[in-house]
């Protein structure tokens, strides 16, 4: 079995700014966000990564650097954030107003919906990421790796995995820098261990 340290990457100011979707834009960590990095290195303190992965995305890949305490983070585009499209840097009661019909089309099943109307769908997303870890499966059939990713893909991908109605997704919280923690035996099934987890 393969122990995975899923993260969500610190606070960014769209984050503390009524949690604008960030999406692809690329914006780094506010100083509580790296402050909430470092008080996730201590709480893995002692746990052996074979591995550290990291989504493109400096907040992703900054939150990765400080949490695994100085090991190699290896970057991998299969983890950047959704493209959420026209609701990119927007609040949700932002784009609701402008196009309530989209929204409710994605909330009632985001499967084949494209986020904000030209970005992704749930399915293109839990594609990609299935892809990732059955990849990295092929490297590490056991031991622990660290993997920091973003809301939408950590969501989705539990939602997916667990075998839920992916309408569902935000039934699972990730807040920053928190911690879900799960096992994948050899053909990629998953048991959820820890969610949104404080560890220590």
């Amino acid at each position: 079995m393969l122990d995975v340290y899923l993260l969500r990457h610190g606070q960014t100011s769209w984050n503390a700014a009524g949690n604008r979707y960030c999406g692809r834009t690329d914006i780094p960590l506010t100083e509580k966000g790296i402050n909430q990095a470092e008080l996730v290195r201590s709480q893995l303190e002692g746990i052996e990564f074979n591995a550290v992965y990291s989504s493109p995305l400096q907040r992703a890949y900054k939150t990765a650097e400080i949490a695994c305490g100085g090991k190699k983070v290896i970057i991998d585009e299969r983890l950047i954030e959704v493209d959420f499209g026209g609701w990119e840097g927007k609040t949700r009661a932002e784009f609701i107003e402008e196009d309530p019909g989209l929204w409710n089309n994605w909330d009632a099943d985001p499967t084949d919906v494209k986020a904000g109307g030209t970005g992704e769908t749930a399915r293109d997303l839990t594609n990609r990421v299935d892809d990732f870890f059955h990849s990295v499966l092929q490297q590490h059939k056991t031991g622990s790796i660290m993997v920091v990713a973003h809301n939408g893909v950590n969501r989705l991908y539990l939602a997916h995995k667990l075998g839920m109605p992916m309408k569902h997704y935000r039934k699972l919280v990730q807040e920053n820098s928190t911690v879900s923690m799960f096992q994948l035996d050899e053909d990629a099934e998953l048991t959820l261990v820890h969610l949104n987890s404080k560890l220590k």
